[in-house]
């Protein structure tokens, strides 16, 4: 007997030990890690199962959550499973979530008294709007506070609609300020001179000024990136004409280099590489198919701008292959290229937390790229999808230190790595009809965001191994020292 007592002793002694370790490790997690590695909480506000309507309403809860999540560029199965904590919270377990890049399914069955189901679906078409990192964060905690069971379902349904309809924290101009920070940085990271930087910053903010109206016409992103891919050139070709009657000379390939980051920066590689990653191959197509859409008409417009400039009579120079590292400047670069994240950051209204977080975390990863990866020899390809894994990695940890969603500082920290020049001379190559110098460009620059793209999933990965918390099983030791007669016999 006393036998008995001893092990059922040691038993609560490893549940309160458990209990204990999650108590200290639990404030300070992502709330995606929670979502995915602890047990569906115990409901506190429980919703009546039998009632249609209220089931009902916890799934359209779950929906407007998914709705959030995708239009800020979250991964799909990351979105699932906070849909799913959503739902668990109100005592709602068995649930079918299908998700795809516009559309958001929920079915249940519910009984009744006389023993029978009613299925309940509900059904929700994602509208995207811009990207909007605020949003995502308030986002981030009314999911904590559901989970912890501090919110009922009408007032969470409240705090969505609110959450919605809410103006982003920041001006108009504030943002456009952004974008030029994200440019001149860029720009300057690349070699310019600071008044190739002015001249880069100006540049995108006409260029986001004109992607705004053009967007708010209702023409898709489709022909606003067209028209920014033409406008990054006409200023740059502008630039180099006067500075030619003048006697001096300014690099306008960085120019128009900045510019076409500034439009590629808001693609959703990097979330449909990693969808595809983890088994979600329909959004996945989806995003890499608009990524590879959006792109293509980007080229398009810096072509009609080179055409345009070439028109006019300003023959813009030829690109010079890329020189060496200059080890000299790496300590500018790196400093200016979390400028550049930060701009990014600003830009898509993320708080000031996150701003500075990305910015940090990109000084870190530029830091390894220019002072280790190249200098070794890697090749640039290679040096940015390593960088890109430092940045997914640390990002991810200072997100979780923070409690700031890691999907804004893993976009933010590989803005200034993007190959925006590439592009661009791939562009060039293709108009003076030098086909394979354009077409091995072009294969570059795509590898190199691929690169990018597999980077900061990997470190993400590591991160979230890192920092999830181990899930809580407390009839593991039960199951392991299963009662024996040959033990109570004793």
């Amino acid at each position: 007997m006393n036998s008995t007592h001893a092990w059922q002793a040691e038993i609560m002694a490893n549940i309160l030990r458990a209990l204990r370790l999650r108590a200290n490790t639990s404030d300070r997690i992502a709330t995606i890690d929670a979502a995915k590695a602890s047990p569906p909480p115990s409901p506190l506000q429980p919703v009546e199962l039998t009632n249609e309507h209220q089931v009902a309403g916890v799934l359209l809860i779950g929906a407007r959550v998914g709705e959030l999540l995708i239009s800020a560029g979250t991964a799909n199965r990351d979105v699932q499973a906070q849909m799913r904590s959503v739902i668990n919270a109100y005592g709602l377990y068995d649930v079918h979530i299908d998700v795809t890049l516009n559309t958001i399914q929920l079915s249940t069955h519910i009984g009744n008294e006389d023993g029978d189901t009613t299925p309940v679906t509900v059904l929700r078409v994602v509208r995207r709007g811009a990207m909007d990192f605020s949003k995502l964060s308030r986002l981030d905690r009314l999911i904590r506070s559901i989970r912890a069971g501090a919110i009922n379902p009408a007032t969470a349904d409240a705090q969505l609609t609110s959450l919605w309809n809410s103006q982003s924290p920041y001006g108009v101009g504030l943002e456009l300020l952004g974008w030029g920070a994200l440019a001149g940085g860029f720009a300057m990271v690349l070699g310019g001179t600071p008044i190739v930087g002015i001249v880069a910053l100006i540049t995108a903010m006409v260029i986001m000024a004109v992607y705004k109206v053009i967007g708010k016409m209702g023409l898709g992103d489709f022909f606003s990136l067209m028209a920014g891919g033409f406008i990054a050139v006409i200023p740059a070709a502008g630039a180099f004409w006067l500075a030619q009657n003048s006697g001096t000379s300014i690099n306008a390939s960085l120019i128009i280099a900045s510019g076409i980051v500034v439009l590629v920066a808001g693609l959703t590689l990097v979330q449909s590489l990693e969808d595809a990653i983890m088994g979600a191959p329909v959004t996945a197509s989806a995003r890499f198919f608009e990524s590879m859409l959006n792109t293509g008409a980007i080229i398009a417009g810096v072509s009609l701008g080179v055409k345009a400039s070439l028109t006019l009579g300003i023959m813009l120079p030829a690109i010079e292959t890329q020189t060496a590292p200059d080890f000299q400047h790496n300590a500018v670069k790196i400093i200016l290229g979390g400028i550049a994240a930060a701009g990014y950051s600003l830009a898509c209204y993320s708080e000031w937390t996150s701003i500075w977080v990305s910015g940090l975390t990109t000084m870190i990863g530029s830091a390894a790229f220019y002072l280790l990866f190249l200098p070794m020899g890697l090749g640039g390809t290679f040096s940015a999808g390593l960088a890109a894994t430092l940045i997914g990695l640390i990002g991810g940890l200072l997100a979780r230190r923070f409690l700031i969603p890691p999907l804004i500082i893993a976009i933010a920290g590989v803005t200034p790595l993007l190959p925006g020049l590439r592009i661009y001379r791939s562009i060039y190559a293709i108009i003076h009809e030098q086909l394979l110098v354009g077409i091995s460009s072009m294969a570059i620059a795509l590898g190199t965001a691929v690169a990018l793209a597999a980077g900061i999933v990997l470190g993400e990965w590591i991160a979230r191994r890192l920092r999830r918390p181990k899930p809580f099983k407390p009839y593991q030791n039960i199951i392991r020292r299963r009662y024996s007669f040959k033990r109570s016999s004793r």
